[in-house]
């Protein structure tokens, strides 16, 4: 960092930092007030607030940066030319360092890596349509998170909440999306995985949730409500046992059509047009899930990552992979 005094009573700083390019900042007379020290430390908060919001920091150093102060070493060197008594401004030199917290960097790699799986996932359309390029490198984004919470114990507190999916390679559930795909009657929307286990230690409840519908005849994506309940408890750090119990249809939402067709609301809607919209309503269906041998189905699930934002899954056994996000708590 180097900083002039000129006649003209600014102060000038410069800060050269390569490979970016040089970075200058002017004080008025009133900032003299201050010490040099203390806009010194003016300068470099706005240079690494500035970087940081272009992402160089997060590019190059991987973190954002912690300032560590040393000691400012001063020199004045005024330099008159006695020949034409011209007077070059006087040259005043500081120095300082940007360390780098350890722990930060690792966060920041992290975030990065996370960054870097769901953009390779983003164009999938949750995992229907991959190439097999794109499947080795989501697999390889996966290991790159998996990496940073192997081997610690899962947080059942942290578990607990509403997940959406963002990927998958389940063919039990890539079926339902081709399915719609294909199907100009049938619609998938949102699915997500509710965890029921914050005041647990070893399990809970697990639910998964498709949102789904039946254009003309349902609301737009989310006409109805498929919903797989399953107990879970855990065998391990890492691993969860899940034990099927049923699966339900409710939260049947007609659309605004077959409402009208049911109850015109141009004429006054009798009781049974009324009874009728009401069962609708209020219509669930509760099928329990059994094999063959009247046993509850179940799986080993291994959750392979989990933070505040992030849960990744492996359905042991070759079931698929599952990448899930934080949502909004979901009522049933």
């Amino acid at each position: 960092m180097f900083c002039q005094e000129h006649d003209t009573g600014r102060l000038s700083y410069s800060i050269s930092c390569p490979p970016y390019s040089l970075l200058s900042f002017v004080f008025p007379t009133s900032s003299l007030l201050q010490s040099r020290k203390e806009i010194c430390w003016l300068v470099w908060s706005s240079v690494l607030s500035n970087w940081a919001k272009q992402h160089i920091i997060c590019s190059h150093a991987k973190m954002p940066a912690v300032i560590r102060a040393i000691p400012f070493k001063k020199s004045l060197v005024p330099t008159p030319n006695s020949s034409t008594n011209v007077h070059h401004p006087k040259v005043l030199r500081y120095s300082a360092t940007v360390g780098l917290s350890p722990r930060r960097d690792a966060e920041t790699e992290l975030e990065d890596k996370k960054y870097e799986l769901l953009r390779v996932i983003q164009d999938t359309q949750r995992g229907l349509v991959t190439t097999a390029d794109q499947r080795s490198s989501i697999e390889e984004a996966l290991v790159s998170v998996e990496a940073f919470d192997a081997g610690e114990a899962i947080d059942l507190g942290e578990l607990d909440g509403t997940w959406r999916l963002q990927y998958t390679s389940a063919p039990d559930v890539l079926i339902l999306f081709e399915s719609a795909s294909r199907l100009p009657f049938f619609q998938v929307g949102q699915v997500f995985q509710k965890f029921e286990c914050q005041d647990e230690s070893n399990g809970g409840v697990v639910r998964n949730i498709v949102k789904w519908s039946i254009p003309s005849l349902l609301e737009e994506q989310e006409g109805a409500t498929l919903l797989v309940s399953a107990k879970f408890s855990v065998v391990s750090s890492r691993n969860i046992y899940l034990q099927f119990e049923e699966i339900a249809l409710n939260k049947i939402n007609i659309s605004e059509e077959l409402q009208a067709l049911i109850a015109p609301a141009i004429l006054p809607r009798s009781f049974i047009s009324l009874q009728i919209l009401q069962f609708i309503r209020a219509f669930k269906a509760e099928f329990p899930v059994r094999n063959p041998g009247r046993n509850s189905v179940g799986g080993l699930y291994y959750l392979s990552y989990l933070d505040r934002y992030m849960l990744l899954g492996r359905a042991v056994g070759g079931g698929g992979v599952f990448v899930f996000t934080r949502a909004q708590a979901i009522v049933l």
